[in-house]
């Protein structure tokens, strides 16, 4: 059996990136592949020091070249993408130059401001093959001269759902308080003020579930203790309690490389109100029919309250249908099964 490493700054988290590598990862498997996580981070099956978020040295080479000795080929999970931590970067991709690599681009530098002036990543080989979460993304791959295949997220849409009582209880919301979930890390693109704006404006408990990041900390404090409403600020251990202890779920965000809680409110029958941000429109062409947050002004306020008060079942039942159609995982393994046929790349 050929032996795939799942290569990134961290795995195994609550943030984007390591959820899907972990639906990779499981794909790989059902494919036949033996798989193994390496990270500077996490709870991975190989740890290499350097390779975190916020290290103050890079990887030793011949320690990274250590954990993939036994590998015949490396899943780079953003690692080769985003520049968190460029000199890790540059020490994997000297490691892998020359040898088969996959590398799974989720944000590269140009989509974020504080990134735009790196020209550095992505990089490439001529061993290698690139995949990006949306045709977006792929288009600006090739005006790049780098050609990527688009594999849109898969999501688990046979999943049992989750336990409302016991997890409101555990949140000590009521039986009749109204619920507002926002399921994302606390930073600036994710428009925490609009969230707690709406839920405010609708009389709701507002519920974020991620950790402040990216020095965005302060910020978060101003909002939450200004707040106007009840605020609830920590995690879910299960992502289908998530969603069944809530009556609504907000995802405002300014932009996403593509958005996972829009999907996992569609496969949970949870009404969601959806921002603006471009890949959003994306996913919508695929068929989602999600009502817009765009501004907390009368409109957005009645919708949600339409939304709390009497849900459109039969849209709900729609996007549910979307979901396990367009984004499952049956979906995501076969448009990965075809990129791996096509490199030759076989367990």
């Amino acid at each position: 059996m050929g032996r795939c490493a799942f290569l990134s700054f961290r795995l195994g988290g609550s943030d984007g990136v390591s959820i899907v590598a972990e639906q990779w990862r499981r794909a790989f498997e059902h494919l036949g592949w033996d798989t193994v996580t390496v990270a500077g981070d996490g709870p991975v099956d190989r740890r290499v020091a350097g390779l975190e978020i916020g290290a103050a040295e890079p990887p030793r080479a011949s320690e990274l070249a250590a954990a993939l000795d036994d590998v015949d080929l490396v899943v780079v999970e953003n690692l080769l993408t985003i520049p968190m931590h460029l000199p890790a970067s540059r020490v994997a991709a000297t490691v892998l130059a020359g040898r088969p690599a996959l590398l799974h681009h989720h944000d590269p530098p140009w989509q974020r401001e504080r990134f735009a002036h790196v020209d550095e990543l992505p990089v490439t080989d001529p061993a290698w093959r690139h995949v990006v979460i949306n045709e977006r993304t792929r288009a600006e791959f090739a005006a790049r001269g780098i050609e990527a295949t688009t594999v849109y997220n898969g999501f688990d849409t046979e999943a049992p759902p989750g336990d409302r009582r016991a997890t409101r209880a555990m949140l000590g919301v009521g039986d009749h308080e109204l619920l507002i979930v926002h399921p994302v890390r606390a930073i600036a693109r994710k428009n925490i003020g609009a969230a707690v704006a709406l839920a405010q404006a609708v009389g709701a408990t507002y519920w974020l579930t991620g950790p402040a990041e990216e020095d965005f900390a302060p910020e978060l404090e101003r909002i939450l203790a200004t707040a106007g409403t009840r605020v609830l600020h920590r995690p879910c251990a299960r992502q289908a309690d998530l969603y069944a202890a809530c009556d609504l779920v907000v995802f405002p965000s300014i932009w996403e490389g593509f958005g996972n809680p829009p999907v996992e409110a569609a496969i949970a029958r949870r009404p969601v109100l959806v921002g603006e941000y471009p890949v959003a429109d994306e996913l919508r062409a695929l068929g989602f029919d999600w009502p817009r947050f765009v501004a907390v002004d009368d409109a957005t306020v009645a919708e949600a309250r339409r939304w709390l008060i009497d849900p459109d079942r039969a849209r709900i039942e729609h996007n549910h249908e979307v979901a396990k159609q367009e984004l499952g995982l049956g979906v995501m393994s076969r448009r990965l099964q075809s990129v791996l046929e096509q490199a030759g790349w076989r367990p």
